[in-house]
């Protein structure tokens, strides 16, 4: 249970530590490279192809957290991930609806709730990938 517990967290560790890591490097790339497109931070926050390339990050992430879920986990690995992928799901439900941030960090709602339609899946592909590598190979 303990064991279950800090895998599910390891997971969102990991997934925040990538995705934060993605962000810190590609959004100073992008104000450096289309300085008429994203004059500053808000203009990046509220362009439609970035936020579409922060969704795909943030996907990516969500899938290494699941990686890692099912990593750590012993049993019940990819439903394990896909509580992760549920509670990374329902902390972006709740940013979404909190007025502060969301205000800070405009996107359209398309954005906001594809994201969170792909947490699950992205986690349980990411536990997927990783019980697949520890099946041993059968000897032909």
């Amino acid at each position: 249970m303990i064991r279950s517990i800090l895998a599910v967290l390891a997971g969102l560790v990991a997934l925040t530590i990538v995705s934060f890591a993605i962000e810190a490097a590609v959004h100073p790339l992008l104000l450096h490279l289309f300085p008429q497109a994203f004059p500053n931070a808000a203009a990046l926050g509220g362009n439609v192809p970035a936020r579409l390339l922060m969704v795909a990050y943030t996907t990516f992430a969500i899938g290494v957290g699941g990686y890692v879920t099912a990593w750590i986990a012993r049993r019940s690995q990819l439903t394990l991930a896909a509580i992760m992928g549920a509670i990374e799901a329902a902390l972006t439900l709740y940013v979404m609806i909190a007025g502060p941030f969301h205000e800070a960090h405009p996107a359209p709602p398309a954005i906001w709730i594809t994201g969170v339609i792909l947490m699950i899946p992205a986690a349980y592909l990411g536990a997927a990938i990783r019980t697949k590598q520890e099946k041993p190979h059968a000897i032909r």
